[in-house]
């Protein structure tokens, strides 16, 4: 399993009129979190595409369980639960308070696709070559 974790600070241009912070932005503390995992693996999403490879969102779930509000530090864990073996790669999402309260719980999948002819793409080597340690048994 591989899981990483970032902190967002709630703006208050992200908040609604209740002070919660606006659901449809939740995606978006997903994104930050899917950009930086896939930073610590050595690489980015801009050199996915600079080798012709697209992830659209084909999918995307969110449970709310309690509200963050404005300037609230957020610690966004994501997780990839299993190792993708054909062209969709599932990020697991949990959103914590300061408190370590759980706020949200998000599943976003993504289809690895050519750039240019928008056909489905397996999974990038270098993407497999990164992850696979962290899916490796450990002997018992």
């Amino acid at each position: 399993m591989f899981t990483q974790t970032t902190q967002i600070r709630v703006r208050y241009g992200e908040t609604d009129q209740m002070g919660y912070l606006y659901y449809g932005n939740y995606a978006l503390y997903y994104e930050v979190g899917r950009a930086e995992a896939i930073r610590t693996l050595g690489f980015t999403y801009a050199e996915l595409e600079k080798q012709g490879i697209i992830m659209p969102v084909a999918e995307l779930n969110s449970k709310y369980l309690r509200p963050a509000y404005y300037d609230d530090l957020i610690t966004v864990k994501t997780i990839l639960k299993e190792l993708p073996v054909d062209h969709k790669i599932r990020f697991h999402s949990e959103l914590y308070n300061e408190k370590g309260e759980l706020l949200n719980i998000g599943v976003t999948t993504l289809v690895f696709l050519h750039a240019d002819t928008r056909l489905r793409y397996g999974m990038p080597p270098v993407l497999m070559e990164r992850l696979a340690p962290f899916f490796e048994k450990s002997p018992q």
